[in-house]
């Protein structure tokens, strides 16, 4: 027979988690495109399901329950088999979902950024008729177009 503190807690513990998957899907929906990366959810990596995932950039979001505080090592483990995979994987609790979405989203944008790669340097303005390092330099350009628009 079940005490009085466990017949309070089991509907409170389920009103937790259904507030803490509606905010999972609240996050899903906005990180669904973030930056323009799409993630999947339930994505099958290895022999894991993550949470979150995305193939470009290669990142997992991983979103840990109450149950994971006793589950350190083996949380550890899962997240060096999946970056084994080329992913790199980011976690985040429930609790932080539910009450800062926003932060969460942040820092995942923040990830996002950082995985990207640099984009490639500009190549220098060539004018025609400048040859070598007179077709580079802004204060020859800048003396050229203002004696073509005075003309």
């Amino acid at each position: 027979m079940a005490d009085a503190r466990s017949e309070t807690y089991e509907p409170r513990k389920r009103d937790a988690q259904a507030h803490a998957g509606a905010r999972t899907g609240d996050m899903a929906a906005r990180a669904g495109r973030l930056l323009g990366v799409k993630f999947r959810r339930q994505k099958v990596i290895g022999r894991f399901i993550a949470d979150f995932a995305a193939n470009d950039p290669k990142l997992v979001v991983e979103l840990d329950g109450d149950s994971h505080v006793l589950r350190e090592e083996q949380d550890a483990a899962r997240t060096q088999l999946i970056e084994e995979q080329g992913y790199k994987v980011v976690r985040f609790t429930n609790l932080e979902v539910m009450e800062n979405l926003d932060g969460v989203l942040s820092s995942l944008a923040a990830s996002i950024e950082a995985l990207r790669p640099a984009p490639p340097p500009t190549p220098p303005l060539k004018v025609r008729g400048l040859e070598g390092d007179a077709a580079a330099q802004p204060c020859v350009l800048h003396r050229l177009s203002h004696a073509m628009s005075s003309a």
